[in-house]
């Protein structure tokens, strides 16, 4: 299941999705990794927890994003949550074309049992009604 933390910039979407990070790695069986545009929040999140800097692997479009994150389920078989911190910035997308890759990441988890929690910069009533039912969250 894809899930949404949505709210406009500063509204503490991050704060929610570390908090929902750290509180996973608790009851997690699998491994639980961390994709953010920085390391800025290296020092909030459990040690268990892998932190990727997708700044650091030249991703330039949205397809290349998915393309990421299709290798990390495959190079990982006990992936269990992939949380994703800036939403429209690491995936190379904005508010018109990350909804394209928001269906990508739902086929993608549907298919191997992962559940993907993203920060998404949108208030919730700017979500398309296709999307409604995953808003975990909105600030």
């Amino acid at each position: 299941m894809v899930h949404i933390i949505a709210g406009e910039k500063g509204k503490g979407k991050t704060k929610v999705l570390l908090d929902k990070a750290n509180d996973s790695v608790k009851t997690s069986v699998g491994n639980v990794v961390f994709l953010d545009k920085g390391k800025d929040h290296m020092f909030e999140l459990n040690n268990k927890i892998r932190l990727i800097n997708v700044t650091d692997y030249l991703i330039e479009n949205s397809g290349e994003f998915v393309g990421f994150v299709a290798g990390i389920l495959s190079q990982d078989h006990d992936l269990e949550a992939l949380f994703l911190d800036g939403f429209l910035k690491i995936s190379k997308s904005d508010a018109e074309s990350c909804w394209p890759v928001i269906r990508k990441l739902i086929t993608i988890s549907d298919k191997f049992n992962i559940e993907i929690i993203i920060s998404l910069s949108m208030a919730s009533k700017d979500i398309p009604e296709e999307f409604k039912e995953n808003i975990l969250v909105a600030l």
